[in-house]
């Protein structure tokens, strides 16, 4: 797109500019007679003395002999001094108290919707290569937010504009590409669109604790079209080659393409492309066949498990696809799935292979492309698996699994199982009537939610949105005292949650509950009381930064409050005004 521009348009404004000057001095091809007349029209425009060209017009029209008096009436005869005026009202406003900063976003706001309603973009790139150079007051423009944003605004709505994709290549260069907020004007060009795909992935990297929201908006600006999706996914399938974060940047490329697939954007082939799969065609069409149709079938498993069952078994990697081990996931421990007895063990086989066996570094003096495989943890992988797998295809109550309890929680130890128990207990707790039919304070089911949260930190996203989701829906069938002691016992949930680690996730939802004014103030209480009596000093700033609000509250801990420093709450509050800075 650059080099394009250069040469088709900015060049060719430069290369020009001699020859006009050339054909001003000698005139050979132009009417003298319709020089003038054609000046003199231009000349009765209005305001036409501010015009950025009067100089070079007035060199053209003199040339031609034309006669100072009458361009000197034209020009005096229609002006009108718009640009004057607007700064003298502007000064009396100023006068009238009316502050300066407000004065200038009023002219420049009544600007900018002048300019996005008369913009022709033929003339903007006439006037862009007449100049020859970049114009002055086009990198003044560029300095100033105001302006930059218009040209954002002005970029996605003509996207074929040379002149604007130029402005934004220069904002680009000049360090604002974070600004870009609009992808399709930041696609327009691989190098402004490089800079604003690297400003995201730092922020990815960089913003741990908001991980989700900064994947969501690295994956929305992939996903833009084909040539970013392939652009974008061949550049993180590098950096993830990398020792150092190249998992990082593994998990981020997933992250697209789960998000692409959510989309309904058919990214199979690109992505079977990149991971290498070509050298083994059996295992890839059988992946591929069930990855584009999004669902598993026996056929299509038995190759795969044929493959990784040989002696030369495909590469790990070609399996650990999201898509694929969800779909696994889900054959195996949703609830009343059926797999073909015959075949349910591939299934397991194949989903504790991609869990459990990894890939050793190669030794020196091995031949190249010899993989070593490390398979210590894959027989009680599959054990596990198809224990819980046996508990977790029967619908049963609470009451029923006393029994199974103890097969649990030493299967959950793997994670693979504590994933596909997350996924079980989700199927089973989001039935309508569960909650209705439930008798005891804290089900079965969300207790193993307590477990998984012990001992796989990796896991605890995944847990905070079940709960959340429990949180906000709509149980109108049970009474409002049941349904308060439903909510206090999932809060119980995230504070376990909290106590092993998911601090800031946790706080932060409470918070947003709390700023929104749709959760009981009993409830905000209750979390209140139960974090104060579970957290001690020190703490995080971030942690202060968001619960310490609430703890201040006089309408949520007013009534916690005794005489003196020594509840829980004063105590708190006398600890973080005397430790941190808070906004």
């Amino acid at each position: 797109m650059e080099e394009e521009f250069e040469d088709d348009s900015w060049n060719a404004g430069r290369s020009n500019a001699p020859e006009e000057e050339a054909e001003s001095h000698e005139e050979p091809s132009e009417n003298p007679t319709a020089v003038v007349n054609d000046c003199l029209q231009r000349f009765a425009s209005i305001d036409y003395i501010m015009e950025p060209g009067i100089f070079a017009q007035l060199k053209r029209y003199f040339q031609a002999g034309g006669t100072p008096e009458q361009v000197i009436n034209q020009l005096s005869a229609n002006y009108t001094a718009v640009a004057q005026m607007a700064n003298l009202l502007a000064e009396w406003l100023i006068m009238a108290g009316v502050r300066v900063t407000d004065v200038q976003a009023m002219v420049e706001n009544h600007l900018k919707d002048m300019i996005l309603k008369t913009f022709d973009p033929k003339k903007a790139d006439k006037i862009f290569t007449e100049e020859g150079e970049t114009p002055g007051w086009l990198t003044e423009m560029i300095e100033h937010h105001t302006w930059r944003s218009l040209i954002y605004r002005l970029a996605e709505e003509y996207p074929e504009c040379l002149m604007l994709n130029f402005t934004i290549k220069l904002i680009s260069d000049a360090g604002f590409q974070s600004e870009i907020t609009s992808i399709s004007t930041a696609a327009q060009q691989i190098e402004v669109f490089s800079r604003v795909l690297k400003t995201a992935i730092a922020k990815f990297l960089s913003h741990p604790e908001d991980w989700q929201g900064a994947i969501e908006e690295v994956a929305k600006m992939v996903c833009h079209g084909q040539h970013t999706y392939v652009y974008s996914q061949v550049l993180i399938q590098v950096l993830s080659q990398e020792a150092k974060g190249g998992f990082i940047m593994k998990r981020l490329s997933q992250e697209i393409t789960k998000y692409a697939l959510k989309n309904h954007h058919n990214v199979t082939p690109i992505t079977m492309a990149l991971n290498g799969s070509s050298r083994h065609p059996q295992a890839c069409e059988a992946l591929t066949s069930m990855l584009s149709r999004n669902t598993l079938n026996p056929a299509d498993i038995t190759v795969l498990y044929r493959n990784y069952t040989s002696s030369e078994p495909p590469p790990i990697d070609l399996i650990r696809n999201p898509q694929f081990l969800d779909l696994l996931v889900d054959s195996l421990f949703k609830v009343g799935v059926k797999i073909n007895q015959e075949h349910k063990s591939k299934y397991i086989y194949l989903l504790g292979y991609a869990a459990s066996v990894c890939e050793m570094p190669t030794k020196k003096g091995q031949p190249k492309g010899h993989r070593m495989l490390n398979k210590d943890e894959l027989k009680g992988t599959i054990i596990a698996i198809e224990k819980v797998h046996a508990i977790c295809n029967v619908s049963r109550g609470s009451s029923e699994l006393i029994a199974d309890i103890s097969t649990l929680y030493s299967c959950i130890r793997f994670p693979v199982v504590g994933v596909g128990v997350i996924r079980w207990v989700e199927n089973t707790v989001t039935e309508p009537s569960y909650f209705k039919l439930c008798t005891e304070s804290c089900p079965l089911h969300l207790a193993l939610l307590d477990e998984v949260a012990c001992v796989h930190a990796s896991l605890h996203d995944q847990i905070l949105r079940l709960l959340v989701r429990l949180f906000e829906s709509k149980q109108d069938e049970l009474e409002i005292l049941v349904q308060l002691e439903l909510k206090k016992m999932l809060l119980d949930r995230m504070v376990n949650l909290l106590a092993r680690g998911c601090v800031v996730p946790v706080v932060k939802y409470i918070s947003q509950c709390c700023t929104r004014g749709d959760t009981d103030i009993s409830l905000i209480r209750y979390f209140v009381t139960e974090v104060l009596e579970t957290v001690t000093h020190p703490y995080s700033s971030e942690f202060v930064q968001l619960f310490l609000p609430m703890v201040e509250n006089e309408e949520i801990t007013g009534s916690m409050r005794g005489e003196g420093d020594n509840d829980p709450v004063s105590e708190f509050i006398v600890h973080c005004k005397a430790h941190y800075t808070t906004l």
